[in-house]
């Protein structure tokens, strides 16, 4: 069982909503699997496959997670093991 929980700014919870159904339940389904499996080997085996990229300049410290063709900011909370949601966007609208 993973260290980490899911946590949703309230600003990607409402791009998560606005999403059509089969979409939502994707990312929903993808973003659970991500959370049970993560580790530090997982994220560097996910670098590796360009799922996971650690973002630069104004979004210094965030990591882009890649889902088909939709993307999931998030920032890791080490001291409250979190992965904090920033956004969920398709990927022309995600910066």
């Amino acid at each position: 069982m993973s260290q980490y929980r899911l946590e949703f700014h309230p600003a990607a919870k409402k791009e998560l909503d606005k999403l059509d159904h089969q979409v939502k339940v994707f990312i929903i389904k993808s973003l659970s699997l991500f959370i049970e499996e993560y580790d530090t080997h997982y994220e560097v085996q996910m670098m590796k496959q360009s799922k996971i990229k650690k973002l630069q300049g104004e979004w210094e410290g965030f990591y882009r997670l890649r889902f088909r063709n939709y993307r999931v900011i998030y920032e890791k909370i080490n001291d409250q093991l979190v992965i904090h949601i920033i956004r969920v966007a398709h990927r022309k609208e995600v910066y």
